[in-house]
């Protein structure tokens, strides 16, 4: 007996959006889109919240927060996944995400935003695995590149409007809806994923064990991250203990990456290293883009959000450029190019700053900015994949997205504690200042993402 595969020569394979994968197709794509929506659309609203709330000293941790609880959620839901199947996990990490957006939507005080950017984190990290886990138990191989395509989609769209949006919703009624309107969305596209989901329930395998070392180094890793963003509210020993933070979490996380990765190996460790210094050069500065136009240049929040938007396009058209070229633009070069273009950027906007220059310029640096990410991003992921055995896919793959985050959360909590310092003369300019010097590391160990010879 043979298996019908439901088509014939005259008769096309069923794709994403056919019938029996239409609604799980559209709610999980709308899962994603809420997730990156929110983390765009707070970078634009976050100095009015900041204002509002009299939160300028805890500005760098509500984005450092996320992505240190991130990398937690991402542990958990991998081995949760593994032990009994992604309909457990990806429930409580969208009840999580709910709940944290509903906290920091009602929240009376930074602080308790704050907290509910750490839900938000948690939830988040922990939504994208289990989405990836339904992907390989829902749709077959063929399908694969078209839905991944779908959730790339549903990262560009929100960086295109996201920070438009948002700016003009806190325009229009207030910054708390920022987070309470995402609420409405996110319950109807999980129940347009639930039909698909059924057949998943302990689709797992109870053996597996938890991966309890890699969970508490997680741990310890994202509780450095956040030690390190209040240390500066210590008098006298802050800069001891942010020093110590620093070091403790880059103890934490190489467990979690590559053996090589911080001592930029040459080949995957330095492919993964790469990665996380130009998330981290890239999103250090990002974050202060629209607080320093607002700040310095009197820019309404949708205004200013432009700005993101114009780095989110150069970054969406310089992806599909170094797609369209494949093989005729080597991994090694587009690499090379692109973290060279993000530390141009960067570098532009500290020289803006620092002679106050134009919002043409600020603008301009951006967008080359992120024609450099969308150069480097998707290549880095080939690369992660090519130099990987197939056995080590899910750890290696695991180990850029927590690089990514990683990077992201500990770069955001330094620039936190020197924007937040008394001793800074400019905080602006020591913030783009020590993105510049990471873009810069990144782009100078660029070439030995090359493997070895």
């Amino acid at each position: 007996m043979t298996l019908d595969t439901g088509t014939t020569p005259t008769m096309r394979a069923p794709g994403i959006l056919s019938r029996g994968y239409l609604w799980i197709t559209i709610g999980a794509c709308a899962l994603v889109f809420l997730g990156a929506f929110e983390s765009l659309a707070v970078t634009t609203v976050m100095p009015a919240v900041s204002a509002d709330l009299d939160g300028e000293r805890l500005y760098a941790l509500a984005f450092a927060g996320p992505l240190a609880t991130g990398v937690i959620g991402m542990v958990v839901a991998g081995t949760w996944a593994d032990r009994r199947g992604p309909v457990a996990p990806l429930f409580a990490a969208v009840a999580l995400f709910v709940v944290g957006l509903l906290v920091a939507g009602l929240a009376p005080s930074m602080e308790m935003l704050v907290a509910g950017r750490f839900a938000q984190g948690l939830g988040n990290g922990g939504l994208m695995v289990a989405l990836y886990v339904v992907v390989a138990r829902v749709y077959p191989t063929a399908l694969h590149p078209a839905i991944f395509a779908g959730f790339a989609a549903a990262w560009v769209v929100p960086s295109l409007v996201g920070p438009t949006v948002a700016g003009a919703v806190t325009e229009l009624w207030s910054w708390h809806w920022v987070f309470l309107g995402v609420v409405l969305l996110v319950i109807p596209a999980l129940l347009m994923v639930v039909p698909a989901l059924r057949g998943l329930v302990g689709a797992g395998d109870p053996a597996t064990p938890w991966a309890l070392g890699r969970l508490g180094w997680s741990v310890l890793a994202a509780a450095a991250v956040l030690g390190l963003s209040l240390a500066g509210d210590i008098p006298g020993a802050g800069p001891v203990l942010a020093a110590a933070a620093v070091v403790v979490a880059l103890v934490a996380v190489r467990p979690l990456l590559p053996t090589g990765a911080l001592r930029a190996r040459r080949g995957l460790p330095s492919v993964i290293l790469v990665r996380g210094l130009g998330a981290a050069g890239f999103f250090g500065a990002q974050v202060y883009v629209p607080y320093l136009l607002t700040d310095r240049y009197d820019l309404s929040p949708t205004v200013a959000g432009l700005a993101l938007t114009g780095g989110a396009l150069s970054w969406s058209a310089a992806a599909t450029v170094q797609g369209r070229m494949g093989a005729r633009l080597p991994s090694v070069a587009s690499v090379r190019l692109g973290t060279a273009l993000v530390a141009t950027g960067v570098i532009g906007a500290l020289a803006a700053v620092l002679v106050t220059a134009p919002l043409a310029v600020i603008v301009a640096a951006w967008i080359l900015a992120g024609a450099g990410m969308g150069l480097m991003s998707p290549r880095t992921s080939a690369l992660t994949l090519e130099m990987s055995a197939p056995e080590a896919h899910g750890f290696n793959s695991s180990a850029m997205t927590v690089a990514d985050s990683f990077g992201s959360a500990l770069a955001l909590a330094v620039t936190g504690v020197l924007f937040a310092s008394a001793s800074v003369a400019d905080p602006f300019a020591a913030v783009f200042a020590l993105a510049a010097v990471i873009s810069l590391a990144a782009a100078v160990l660029a070439p030995r993402v090359a493997p070895p010879e």
